[in-house]
């Protein structure tokens, strides 16, 4: 996932945003905040959040479209109804995400880890940044950490980032921690 997301529960996630309508028969424009961005569209059970109250929306089409894509909310039919949806969040549970290889990881199991270099901790991982060649951890300096720094440091597993625990919550690096 490419960017930042809203903060949900641990149950759940946001993988998208109804980003405005599509023609006249009920049709949204998604934003993706998935990899690759067609992923969104294979799942199915979409909640949203309006006015205090979770619904599910089905998903009986959707396509790339441009950059983006397009999806028909099953019972959606009109451009007022579609209008009615634009800015929302696009949430799932967390279970329905595939499991991993080894060595892999979403992004939100990253998030908020300990990073210690030799011993040290750097700071928390606040979030990362796809950068086109390699993704970047964004560690922020939290209580205990070495001092108050930001740090950018790239996500390349084995040689900068030699270790990931999810159970302790910590990822070990070797980095110079003055850079």
């Amino acid at each position: 996932m490419s960017e930042r997301l809203p903060e949900i529960d641990p149950q759940h996630m946001v993988i998208g945003r109804i980003s405005g309508v599509y023609g006249i028969k009920g049709w949204v424009r998604v934003h993706s905040f998935t990899e690759p961005v067609e992923n969104l569209l294979s799942y199915r059970d979409w909640k949203i959040q309006r006015r205090g109250q979770w619904e599910t929306l089905d998903i009986d089409a959707g396509k790339r479209h441009g950059k983006g894509l397009v999806a028909h909310i099953d019972g959606v039919d009109d451009r007022d109804a579609a209008e009615a949806l634009k800015g929302l969040d696009i949430v799932i549970s967390r279970d329905q995400l595939p499991a991993l290889d080894d060595e892999e990881y979403y992004w939100h199991q990253l998030e908020g880890l300990s990073v210690m270099c030799g011993g040290e901790l750097l700071g928390r991982v606040d979030h990362l940044i796809e950068t086109g060649s390699n993704d970047v951890l964004v560690v922020k300096a939290c209580e205990g950490s070495r001092d108050d720094r930001e740090r950018l440091l790239p996500w390349l597993l084995g040689t900068v980032v030699t270790s990931v625990d999810l159970q302790t919550q910590v990822i070990e690096v070797d980095w110079d921690p003055e850079f």
